[in-house]
Formats: structure tokens, C-alpha cells, sequence
């Protein structure tokens, strides 16, 4: 593959890179440098990946586990030697992590072992398997299952940190789609999933929504959509279909979609 090629893949794989590490580092600069590790491995690496985003994903992963156990340790040895000043926080990124990680599911994920976080972020938020995760943290996938069930369970007992998850769970779900990954698109649907369209069934159950999905949403963009999860699809630079999405337990439920462009402009459309 020659590198424009491959440089405009990985930017096509750019947003949903620095998302997965905005989530494990809680920090922009560090999550843009991560992303940026990725891009000089899959350089080195000419482009010879069979599986583009799966391949970015985890090494994106492995990047963030490596910087989190470096933390871990320089914050070892500040709290040894207690010379050192903290270093001030910077107002500006965590406004901005705030608004696109959000604040309570931050200060929670800041209380997990870098393992769990990275069990919990890939899987819960991002759609990755067991078996893709555990060779990343050097575990079974059992045991890399229960790192995300002890994560899962920290965030839930805070109540306000699981609703930024749904944007996400919208974002793996056209990550997929794009890609053909049916299997992953499954994982995402409730088996009961309904496709609406002006308020009409257009499609009913996870596999004929994912067939119907898969290969495509290369024009979509994950949005809040007055105020709830969802994405919008976008031609010439004009928002085609709204469509919300209702997720529950992780799982989408129904997906309903308007083409009336009346309807579209009384939307509050935040593209994310």
C-alpha cells in the first residue's frame, strides 16, 4: 500500500484512536501522542495489516497500558521522595476532557489499575473482544473479563459516570458498520433491535439491523441529538437522516431515523 493510501486510512481511523485514548489517559496531550505512536508504527509496518482498525486499536491499546504503568511508577517515586512541586493542572484540557470524556466517568476510571481501565474502555465503550484485549494485558481472556466485570462495577456505583458511555456505544457501532464487522455489530444490537424510519419499521432483530448496517454509515457522524445518543448522515454538506438511538444495558434497542428536513431543522443536532 502506498503511503497516501495509507495515511488516509489511518486518518479515517483518527477520531476513534484518539477517543479509545482519551479514555485510558485522561489527558489530551498524551492520548495525541499515542495516536501519534500508532501512525509511526503502522509506517514501519508498510501498511501489511489485514485487519486496518482492529490492528490500531490494539496497538493504540498497548501504547496507552505502557503510559499508564509509567505514571503509575513516577508517581510511585514522587510520593517516595515528597520533593517534588505537583504539577498545576491546565484549565483549558479539563474543560475539554470533561466535555468530551466526561467529568464523573473520569474520576472514576482514575481509581483503576491501567489493566482494568483498559479492559473496561476497550470492551465496554468500544466494542473490543476478550480475546482481542488479552493478549494486549498479557492475560487470559477469562481473566481479562474479570478486570472489566471489577471496572464495571466501580463505575456503576457511581451512577453519573455511565452516561457518557452511550455516545460511544454509537461510535463503535459505526466504526463497525463501516468496516463489515458483523460480528461486532451483534454484540452491539439488543436482539430485539428496531430500525424505524418517519416513525415505520423499516428492519426488527440484531442480524437482519446488522446485515442491513454492514459495510455502510460511511457518511454517518456520531451527534447528540436533542440531548440523546444518535448520528447524523450528511451529503454535499446537508444532513440527509437523523437518526436517535435508545440504548440500554450497552445494547442498542432501536434506532429511529427522519428524513423530513423539517423535522431535521427542529433538531438540536451536536455533532461529536
Amino acid at each position: 500500500m502506498d503511503e497516501l493510501a495509507l495515511a488516509e486510512q489511518f486518518e479515517a481511523n483518527r477520531p476513534r484512536l484518539r477517543a479509545v485514548a482519551l479514555r485510558m489517559l485522561g489527558s489530551t496531550g498524551e492520548a495525541d501522542d499515542a495516536v501519534q505512536e500508532a501512525w509511526l508504527r503502522l509506517s514501519r509496518a508498510g501498511g501489511d495489516v489485514d485487519n486496518l482498525a482492529a490492528w490500531l486499536t490494539t496497538v493504540v491499546g498497548r501504547v496507552c497500558l505502557d503510559m499508564l504503568r509509567q505514571r503509575t511508577a513516577r508517581r510511585e517515586d514522587e510520593y517516595a521522595t515528597q520533593d517534588q512541586p505537583a504539577a498545576e493542572p491546565d484549565p483549558e484540557q479539563e474543560a475539554l476532557l470533561a466535555d468530551s470524556v466526561g467529568l464523573a466517568l473520569l474520576v472514576v476510571l482514575e481509581t483503576l489499575s491501567p489493566a482494568e481501565r483498559l479492559a473496561f474502555v476497550l470492551h465496554d465503550l468500544f466494542a473490543v473482544s476478550f480475546d482481542e484485549i488479552a493478549p494486549i494485558v498479557g492475560r487470559s481472556p477469562d481473566a481479562t473479563r474479570q478486570l472489566a466485570s471489577r471496572a464495571r462495577r466501580r463505575v456503576r456505583a457511581n451512577p453519573s459516570a455511565d452516561s457518557p458511555a452511550d455516545p460511544e456505544i454509537v461510535d463503535a457501532f459505526l466504526a463497525a458498520a463501516r468496516g463489515g464487522e458483523m460480528g461486532t455489530l451483534i454484540t452491539l444490537l439488543d436482539p430485539d433491535v428496531e430500525v424505524r424510519l418517519n416513525g415505520a419499521i423499516q428492519h426488527r432483530g440484531a442480524k437482519v439491523v446488522a446485515g442491513f448496517f454492514s459495510g455502510s454509515a460511511q457518511a454517518a457522524r456520531t451527534a447528540l441529538i436533542d440531548g440523546g445518543p444518535g448520528f447524523v448522515v450528511v451529503l454535499a454538506g446537508e444532513t440527509r437522516f437523523a437518526v436517535r438511538a435508545t440504548i440500554e444495558n450497552g445494547r442498542i434497542t432501536s434506532l429511529d431515523a427522519t428524513s423530513d428536513p423539517a423535522e431535521i431543522a427542529a433538531l438540536a443536532v451536536q455533532e461529536l
